[in-house]
């Protein structure tokens, strides 16, 4: 009986033994030398692909960049993947890509049925509606109208829940596979009004013939935290990406810029000597360099450096910052990191 059960405990422990030896999706990077990173390259001030150059430009291909830059030291070290709406969470899931930072919201859902984790929020908005000058002053003139929005998106539930709500008889609502084709519909006259996210309205807006002929409504009908996300159940992969994430947003918070880095580099403060791996094993203990923070800052800059060279005032794409969400938590804002120590 008991080498019976004896047996029985080592083919379960070996049945088990796949799971215990799944490779971190951290060691598959680190051996492959660069990032994969699934990106949006339509969407003007988080990510685009510019034609003419050829690079990937924009506020979520930062974070790419970041990534690449606390791993290797080389923020170029990126294969940049497009992603539409719809394809986004599968190309996460079978392992097209190492990460996605595609101006995707965090919803209940998407956390706990698609298998992915999502990482810190990098951007807080909300969806609102754009229509021509002169079509209306408010959503609730818009009635009988036709909706463009893009489709397998928060925006397209969140507009579809509001028009039945609101039980409006007569509203329709066309969707396409992404904010390029909505903005070029919209454009054509093919709808009254075009959903999506406020900072995409403000950037579609922005590359307009005629912006100053566009609106977007005061309106905010629903909240859109934006996230970059992984593969479920790697935590591994998920906590050195969470703490990449985070640094951005701690050197903003202690007054560190890719500008005075070095001038930290001499500190004997003990929190900012741990924070930059001057001392302690934080970065060891993520399976990341002991400098991953400097590597990050020395790359793409603090937190408020990133946002400012996408959606600052001298940006083509200006979403102000201050009295926002997306300020600083002593400022008013959701943005701030756990401690590093």
């Amino acid at each position: 009986m008991k080498r019976w059960l004896v047996g029985l405990l080592v083919l379960a422990l070996l049945a088990m033994a796949p799971s215990w030896a799944q490779q971190s999706r951290m060691d598959l990077v680190k051996s492959r030398g660069k990032l994969i990173c699934g990106v949006n390259a339509v969407l003007p001030g988080f990510g685009f692909l510019d034609q003419k150059t050829g690079k990937y430009t924009g506020f979520d291909v930062e974070f790419c960049r970041a990534v690449a830059a606390a791993i290797f030291g080389d923020p170029d070290k990126v294969d940049y993947v497009p992603l539409d709406a719809r394809v986004r969470f599968q190309a996460v899931q079978n392992g097209e890509v190492d990460v996605a930072f595609r101006n995707t919201t965090v919803t209940a859902n998407r956390d706990g049925a698609l298998g992915v984790d999502f990482l810190p929020v990098t951007f807080y908005d909300g969806q609102g509606v754009m229509v021509r000058k002169g079509r209306a002053n408010s959503l609730r003139e818009l009635e009988g109208a036709t909706f463009c929005t893009t489709q397998g998106t928060t925006n397209e539930k969140n507009i579809s829940d509001y028009i039945r709500a609101k039980r409006w008889r007569n509203t329709k609502l066309l969707t396409f596979e992404d904010g390029a084709k909505v903005m070029a519909a919209f454009l054509q006259g093919r709808c009254d009004a075009f959903t999506a996210d406020k900072s995409q309205l403000v950037g579609f807006r922005a590359t307009a013939p005629n912006p100053e002929e566009l609106v977007i409504l005061k309106e905010t009908i629903s909240k859109e935290p934006l996230a970059g996300f992984v593969r479920e159940n790697d935590s591994r992969w998920r906590d050195a990406l969470t703490w990449i994430v985070y640094a951005t947003i701690q050197a903003e918070e202690y007054g560190i810029t890719s500008k005075n880095l070095d001038s930290f580099l001499k500190s004997d403060v003990p929190e900012i000597r741990r924070f930059l791996g001057l001392e302690g094993t934080l970065g060891q203990d993520l399976g990341l360099p002991k400098d991953f923070t400097v590597r990050v800052i020395r790359a793409v800059g603090n937190y408020g450096e990133i946002y400012d060279r996408f959606f600052g005032a001298k940006s083509p794409f200006y979403i102000p910052r201050t009295g926002t969400l997306n300020a600083l938590q002593r400022f008013g804002g959701l943005m701030y990191s756990p401690p590093f120590r």
